[in-house]
């Protein structure tokens, strides 16, 4: 870590510079990610899921001037290289690949860009209004929303966390989400701010991961709910003991009453849900609430705030409104978006910030906060966001379609799955399966349309906006088992 930092700082990386890491879930994209801030540098995680123009958004918007690669990934950075307008000279940095003899990729392996530098801590002091991180909300090739978080907001992320939840030296955390989530690192900030040990699997496998569980002695891990329902589902939980667990988060989506049930029934009173967002403000459902409060995302985190919006107006229990969170976690802005930080405070009588979630809620007499609606229209599959103006956007530009919407259905495994409703011009010819295809090829995985069904129209009101809602209601009984592509 101290190497890669020192490496960095050799290269001309200053505080507060951007260096990305596109990598895969390891020890060394870990090692990339945190010998990152070490240097002074903001880290920029980009998901390993999107499509390489969308990945070229990112690294040109938030500037980085390096980028930390894995080799299976590469192809990501190696297809959009002309367009890359801030990486310097030398920095293409291969975490575990180096160029056969005699290529000209312009990668250089960790061992040539490490040369002569040695493992002293690095000479850089940092504070608690140094940038951090920068994570991104969206992958949208016209204006993506990169959350930038400070030290101090990370601090109280693994500090709260990490009360909230038992954490304490001897802690041991596996993780099989991807790194570059926000979730993932409920378990991974934690872990290493008590000195524990984290355990890492490169991608998720049920049955490695339960018997990690119980054989790697582990006391906290992060699942999200399609893989704790599958879990359920193959009955890989029936008769484990699990006798170091202390805690099994879940985030991402609600698990339904029903699987918690069932979940809390075979580990006990070990679960935990949370509820939150890229911008920092969550809540938490703890075990002892479970069975009173099924339905609840539970309570704000320690040294958090949460009020409910109507019009500029605080609700009262049970109003439904928009929910807005303060305290110390929150990002300081969306980089290089006054507009969208703007639009993102509230305050209140006193001047003091809140941040709007987008999200519609409630809270009951208890201060227990329920979820009534998602943030905007965004679809939620296998706990990974999908938002559908980037859907929307891609299949906006095949000449055949004059109109376009995508809204999320219910999936049986996923919890949602984006479905694309599509308008064409008079005369256009193209199936809807082929259109399928063709939009998928340009989407990064985790975004693509699993049905697209052809229209006459869409309904909208005075204002022209397309009525979301409404569609979301008619297609609430779409079966999963229909065909790809249809006409309706």
């Amino acid at each position: 870590m101290n190497r890669l930092a020192n490496a960095l700082l050799a290269s001309g990386v200053g505080k507060g510079d951007r260096v990305a890491v596109l990598a895969s879930s390891s020890v060394a994209a870990c090692v990339a990610m945190f010998g990152t801030v070490k240097s002074g540098a903001a880290m920029v995680p980009i998901s390993s899921m999107l499509a390489a123009d969308q990945v070229a958004t990112i690294l040109n918007d938030c500037g980085a001037s390096h980028v930390l690669c894995t080799a299976d990934l590469r192809h990501l950075v190696d297809a959009v290289r002309p367009q890359l307008t801030a990486i310097v000279s030398g920095g293409f940095v291969g975490l575990d690949f180096a160029e056969p003899e005699g290529a000209h990729g312009g990668w250089r392996d960790f061992a040539d860009f490490s040369a002569g530098v040695d493992e002293a801590e690095p000479p850089v002091v940092l504070g608690a209004h140094d940038v951090f991180s920068i994570m991104y909300s969206s992958g949208t090739t016209g204006a993506p929303k990169g959350v930038v978080h400070l030290h101090g907001a990370r601090t109280y992320f693994a500090l709260s966390n990490g009360f909230e939840m038992g954490y304490a030296p001897g802690a041991r955390g596996l993780v099989t989400t991807a790194l570059y989530t926000a979730g993932t690192w409920l378990v991974v900030m934690p872990t290493l701010l008590v000195g524990g040990t984290l355990h890492i699997h490169a991608r998720y496998d049920a049955q490695r991961y339960v018997d990690a569980l119980e054989a790697e002695g582990i006391t906290h891990t992060f699942a999200v709910p399609s893989q704790l329902r599958a879990l359920l589902d193959e009955g890989r939980l029936e008769g484990r003991a699990f006798p170091d667990l202390r805690v099994l988060l879940s985030a991402g989506s609600p698990l339904r009453p029903e699987e918690k049930k069932r979940l809390i029934g075979l580990i006990g009173r070990r679960f935990y849900e949370l509820y939150g967002f890229t911008e920092g403000g969550s809540t938490l459902l703890r075990p002892e609430d479970q069975a009173a409060k099924p339905t609840s995302v539970g309570k704000p985190l320690m040294g958090q705030e949460l009020v409910i919006l109507d019009e500029g107006r605080i609700c009262g229990p049970g109003e439904a409104g928009e929910i807005a969170t303060r305290g110390p976690g929150l990002l300081r802005e969306y980089a290089g978006r006054e507009d969208a930080t703007r639009a993102a405070i509230w305050r209140d009588a006193g001047g003091r910030s809140f941040v709007r979630s987008g999200d519609v809620g409630k809270l009951d007499e208890e201060g227990f906060l329920y979820i009534l609606d998602r943030k905007k229209d965004m679809i939620i599959s296998g706990g990974l966001n999908i938002y559908p103006a980037d859907l929307e956007g891609v299949l906006c530009s095949h000449p055949a379609v004059a109109d376009v919407c995508v809204i999320g259905i219910a999936h049986p495994k996923w919890d949602e799955t984006p479905l694309g409703l599509v308008v064409l011009h008079p005369g256009a010819a193209i199936e809807a399966e082929e259109l399928r295809i063709w939009a998928n090829a340009r989407l990064g995985k985790h975004q693509r349309l699993s049905h697209l069904l052809l229209r006459t129209d869409l309904p909208r009101n005075a204002l022209g906006k397309v009525l979301k809602r409404e569609l979301r209601i008619e297609y609430t009984q779409w079966r999963e088992d229909a065909v790809p592509g249809a006409t309706c």
